[in-house]
């Protein structure tokens, strides 16, 4: 997997869970929340391996792969990176004032859509171009989110976690895992909580190139999520492991080494296929050069697509929507409209 160039950016590209009212879909406009719900063309397949993949009735932009083969040296090759990650909050100022005064982030910026009643903040901890970073999004006169149980944490790496333990405690933060070392590791950890509940593993990686590290969701089949993600998603598995002591495994899922790149940490706990999502969590936005042949892929591997790929409404940005196998969104985004929107 080539790394994605530094031209490219981030994508505001979320949809609201079904919980939620039409004004908190996070997108640029409104029509483009509609368009996540476009009806779906089913695909089909003849013929083995030889079979032809065709995408969606876009005349400008049929797709098709000779064969799975095919389509799988194709997203191999494909310029990928997680751009951002999108959830909701309801403080937006509360929960900026406790990223940057306890976390270190800063605010890499803010707009406001008053006539679709929404605001969004993206932080981090380098320019969007090349670096993972955050979105969030306030929903005017909405307080309070279920975050669910499949929802795990984010993952912080710092050079002291002692430190900024005691930092977040001193500014009225909850600890809720004292600093030590991982059940089963040597790396030293510790939790906090955000002001709405999102949980942070703080983990100490001196020097890191990117602090905002993880994005962990449960799954209810590990085997299941691994090979979606590497083959509709084209992530590398980065390491698997199992702790039977404490009855889970989990799998780091990414698109370059843990230690330079943000990944996406899978967990499965013994005898759990199910969780529940709440409407908290919203997605995670990754970078490609093709939206189109993106889907086709997604669905030839057994990922539904929900957003059929295309220009959102009222902008030019291509993106295409799809759901996992546990049903945990994901918004590829077209990398040259994205360095056209940081511009």
């Amino acid at each position: 997997m080539r790394a994605l160039p530094a031209t490219a950016g981030r994508g505001a590209v979320a949809c609201a869970a079904a919980p939620v009212p039409r004004r908190s879909l996070l997108l640029s406009t409104a029509a483009a929340g509609a368009a996540l719900n476009a009806e779906q063309l089913p695909l089909r397949l003849t013929g083995g391996a030889a079979a032809k993949i065709r995408a969606p009735a876009d005349a400008a932009q049929a797709v098709t792969f000779t064969s799975t083969d095919d389509a799988l040296a194709w997203t191999n090759k494909d310029n990928r990176r997680l751009l951002h990650v999108v959830y909701r909050v309801g403080d937006l100022d509360k929960t900026i004032k406790f990223y940057t005064e306890c976390l270190g982030m800063k605010v890499l910026r803010k707009r406001d859509i008053p006539e679709e009643k929404y605001t969004n903040a993206f932080l981090g901890y380098g320019p969007e171009d090349s670096h993972f970073a955050i979105e969030l999004a306030y929903n005017y006169g909405v307080d309070k989110y279920d975050i669910g149980a499949g929802f795990g944490h984010f993952g912080i790496g710092v050079n002291d976690v002692a430190k900024t333990v005691e930092l977040v405690r001193a500014k009225g933060g909850k600890v809720t895992r004292e600093p030590g070392p991982v059940k089963g590791g040597k790396t030293v950890i510790a939790f906090v909580e955000d002001p709405d509940g999102y949980k942070f593993e703080i983990l100490e990686r001196p020097g890191t190139p990117e602090p905002l590290c993880q994005v962990m969701l449960r799954v209810g089949d590990l085997d299941r999520a691994i090979s979606f993600y590497e083959k509709a998603c084209g992530m590398e598995l980065l390491r698997k492991r199992d702790n039977p002591e404490y009855k889970y495994t989990v799998a780091m899922m990414g698109y370059g080494p843990e230690e330079k790149n943000a990944v996406l940490e899978l967990t499965y706990n013994y005898g759990v296929s199910e969780y529940t999502k709440g409407n908290a969590y919203a997605q995670i936005a990754i970078g490609t050069d093709d939206v189109y042949k993106t889907a086709e892929v997604v669905k030839l591997f057994g990922g539904q697509v929900v957003r059929e790929p295309g220009p959102l409404p009222g902008i030019s940005t291509k993106i295409t929507a799809i759901l996992d196998p546990d049903g945990w969104k994901s918004v590829f985004v077209d990398n040259i409209d994205f360095a056209k929107e940081l511009e």
